[in-house]
């Protein structure tokens, strides 16, 4: 249901349901829970990259199994699943056709990066069926904004590629996103593995905080990155005109996070 590749360092995977436009049945969610899990904690991989197979990236849950599930073990996967940008310490990229409904949309919202055709649309569209996007509303109204996830949840209104681009949960358009996911991925992937991953936690760590709350959490994070082995080989490198060669990409040397 989910199938893995690795290419050089960015780890891919692919919802393999075409037949079901890609759902996310249980079995679904817990393998790519799992394939996440696993990239997070492989030093070789730095990247991760999301798409779909067959006509749709996700056309949300599938509602052929949803009654019939194990509730409690369903919202845990979901909630796990629905918030893994506010744990993931490497980039995940999402690569967008067609539809992204519901629980589709609530993946590309905890991508760090969305890379959309232009005939993918995205639609919160649970309140079609007595539902709403309980699990998945906090992250799309942080990609976009509660009002906005607000109105798309009260009407189940469909909105397309510009528009999304425009609302924020697409990063840029591509004819091909899923070469241009790949190659931004292997761009990213190549960066200081300490910098992304420290990155990522400010970023986590300092989400609805004011400036006040923030600082001295900014001010930490700035001071362990320029005391990292990766900053003062980065600086080396830059002066010395050469590509860095990380030592984060080299754990037994690198200190420990």
């Amino acid at each position: 249901m989910i199938q893995t590749d690795t290419i050089g360092r960015v780890a891919r995977f692919s919802i393999n349901r075409p037949e079901k436009r890609n759902a996310l049945n249980s079995e679904t969610c817990r393998q790519l829970l799992e394939a996440i899990d696993h990239a997070e904690a492989d030093p070789g991989i730095g990247t991760m990259m999301l798409r779909g197979n067959g006509t749709a990236f996700c056309s949300g849950m599938d509602l052929g199994e949803v009654l019939s599930a194990d509730q409690e073990e369903l919202v845990e996967l979901h909630e796990r699943l629905f918030t893994i940008i506010q744990r993931a310490r490497k980039p995940i990229l999402a690569a967008v056709h067609g539809a992204a409904l519901a629980a589709g949309m609530g993946l590309a919202a905890n991508a760090h990066i969305v890379i959309a055709a232009p005939d993918a649309r995205f639609a919160l569209t649970e309140i079609r069926i007595g539902l709403w996007p309980v699990i998945v509303f906090r992250s799309v109204a942080r990609a976009i904004g509660e009002r906005r996830a607000t109105e798309l949840s009260l009407t189940g209104r469909t909105i397309g590629a510009d528009e999304a681009l425009n609302y924020g949960i697409v990063s840029q358009l591509a004819c091909d996103p899923q070469v241009q996911a790949l190659e931004l991925a292997t761009t990213l992937s190549q960066f200081s593995p300490t910098a992304l991953a420290t990155g990522l936690e400010q970023i986590a760590r300092t989400r609805n905080l004011d400036w006040n709350e923030a600082a001295p959490i900014n001010r930490e994070i700035r001071a362990k990155l320029m005391a990292s082995k990766d900053f003062k080989e980065g600086v080396a490198a830059f002066l010395e005109k050469r590509r860095p060669d990380w030592p984060s990409l080299h754990p037994s040397t690198e200190e420990r996070r």
